[in-house]
């Protein structure tokens, strides 16, 4: 009944969602019990029935079956009804239990060694996208592959033996399978303009701006590939050396007339052993819905949308001195770094501390939500322990390949020229025109 009554609840909504704990024990734990109790009912029989037979227990004489007789038919009727509630029962708890592992709070709340995943998933662009939906193939052998990666998974963390950090090792459905039930490669973006804004370590917080133009291209109307993806779009396979992919020695390309191309990086005389992967979205897009960021770029990004505020002397100097600072825990941090901060400004500036304790306040709060969101050292995981491969500022990203180091026996090198991807309109420019013009000069 206690079972009963918390799926009609849970129906209209007011099962307390927000403790994924319940689903365990309403969806997984106690539908267990039941069958169990069922099973345990079948076995009592069995077993009384050989204990019977075994003393010589056994009745000489039985009740005649037949349905003539009224107290028969009673029995018929409560099996069948019996049988009827429990096959209900039964199939119910089997859906929820299944529904309930593909949600996001059973992937993500429940397990504490994913919560630095958890976090970044949150704060991704794909934060409105189930787990189920990048992380298992479809399909029944899908499924059932990863049900018994997450029962491996489970027993690891049971026992206290899961890696940290936690690493995808290419352990991700491919793209086929996954990004493109959603988005196209061969959709035609042209050329996006990415603007971004940074701060300096001085006391005024020097604010700089930097425009790219990136060549996102695709396949055009007249059916012609250009840009990124344009340039990614045929069959290019590779070999990498390292469990992230981040070293990769061997790169083959497949040409237009079914030709293929080998480039060897410097230092590499043949084709190295291990697996070759086909290339596909997520050997750039890698941290799609589980990104963390640099200190740096986190730092600069919330102070262009106002906190911390850089009408603080030094404060991207001092904040970024204290993100970057080892801490034990997170929740040491957000001690730390709150009483540092404040430290800092009551003691060197305290002007500034008594008329702009608010925005003090709000900055030492984000400095903290920019630690939180990015290191968990219970689990390793530090700034950059995730390398993010668009692009290549941050992580080598597109220069594991095109760094001009892997030629062909032609000598024909993997192109590394910058406006192949991309132009540099200006870069760390004060107060740039060009921006102005565009009328955009003040969200920037």
């Amino acid at each position: 009944m206690v079972l009963v009554g918390f799926w009609v609840v849970g129906f209209f909504g007011r099962s307390g969602s927000a403790n994924p704990y319940l689903g365990i024990l309403f969806d997984l734990i106690l539908p267990g019990v039941f069958v169990a109790g069922l099973v345990l009912i079948l076995v009592g029989i069995l077993v009384r029935r050989s204990y019977l037979l075994s003393t010589d227990q056994v009745p000489a004489f039985f009740p005649e079956i037949s349905l003539n007789d009224p107290i028969f038919r009673r029995g018929i009727d409560f099996v069948v009804i019996a049988t009827l509630i429990n096959f209900i029962i039964v199939g119910t708890a089997s859906y929820r239990g299944v529904a309930y592992m593909d949600t996001v709070s059973f992937c993500g709340a429940t397990c504490h060694v994913m919560t630095p995943e958890f976090t970044a998933y949150h704060i991704s662009s794909h934060s409105n996208v189930a787990c189920t939906e990048c992380h298992v193939a479809p399909g029944t052998a899908g499924y059932i592959h990863a049900k018994v990666n997450g029962t491996k998974q489970l027993m690891m963390v049971l026992v206290h033996d899961y890696p940290k950090p936690i690493m995808a090792n290419n352990k991700v459905p491919v793209a086929s399978s996954t990004c493109l039930n959603c988005h196209s490669p061969e959709q035609f973006v042209g050329d996006k303009i990415a603007i971004q804004t940074s701060f300096a370590d001085d006391e005024t917080n020097s604010k700089t701006s930097s425009l790219t133009v990136l060549h996102v291209g695709g396949r055009d109307a007249f059916g012609g590939l250009s840009g990124i993806h344009g340039a990614h779009m045929g069959k290019i396979e590779y070999i990498a050396t390292d469990t992230t992919n981040q070293t990769i020695p061997w790169v083959a390309k497949t040409n237009a007339d079914s030709s293929v191309t080998e480039f060897l990086a410097d230092g590499t005389k043949s084709r190295p052993t291990g697996a070759k992967r086909l290339m596909d979205c997520m050997d750039c897009h890698n941290r799609a819905a589980h990104s963390f960021d640099t200190p740096e770029n986190a730092l600069n990004k919330d102070m262009a949308q106002g906190s911390p505020s850089a009408s603080l002397p030094f404060v991207h100097k001092e904040g970024l001195a204290l993100i970057t600072a080892k801490y034990v825990s997170r929740e040491d941090a957000k001690v730390r770094i709150t009483a540092d901060f404040v430290t800092f400004y009551r003691s060197q500036y305290p002007a500034i501390w008594n008329t702009q304790r608010p925005q003090i306040d709000a900055a030492a709060k984000t400095l903290v939500n920019i630690y939180s969101s990015n290191v968990f050292p219970s689990m390793n995981v530090k700034w950059g322990t995730h390398p993010n491969n668009i692009g290549h500022n941050d992580s080598p990203g597109c220069f594991r390949c095109h760094d001009g180091n892997h030629a062909s026996k032609a000598a024909v090198s993997i192109t590394n020229d910058c406006a192949t991807c991309h132009n540099l309109v200006f870069t760390d420019e004060l107060h740039p025109k060009l921006l102005a013009d565009l009328g955009i000069a003040k969200a920037n």
